[in-house]
């Protein structure tokens, strides 16, 4: 059961970590694939990248604002899954055989749900 929970604890950790630095090089390389061409109207009036009356630049600018929100809130997320994984080890490696199973299995439902929701933010 240690070998096992220690081990799943390890994957998660593992997952967050690879989910905060493939965040990082995602940012990185949409900045430098990001169209800069100045759009001129189409033949209707509208901006042809989907804002109506919006400058290109005013959408990229918000487009890097909701990146920056997900990307922090990623991080968030990973760190509070990195506290819950340790704070679970450490009730394990201090209690033993004397932990509540009901403890153990509600920590990591939470550590589950929070992995997912990295998951999910990284997918977009």
């Amino acid at each position: 059961m240690k070998a096992m929970l220690t081990a799943a604890i390890g994957g998660v950790l593992l997952v967050g970590a690879a989910g905060v630095s493939a965040i990082a090089q995602m940012d990185a390389s949409q900045q430098s694939t990001m169209p800069r061409n100045p759009a001129a109207p189409s033949i209707d009036g509208r901006n042809p990248n989907g804002g109506e009356g919006m400058p290109p630049s005013l959408l990229e600018l918000q487009a890097k604002m909701r990146n920056n929100d997900r990307q922090k809130q990623m991080v968030n997320d990973a760190d509070k899954l990195l506290d819950l994984a340790t704070q679970l080890k450490q009730e394990m490696d201090k209690s033993g055989k004397n932990v509540s199973p009901d403890d153990v299995a509600r920590k990591a439902e939470e550590i589950e749900r929070l992995a997912k929701s990295v998951k999910d933010r990284m997918k977009g």
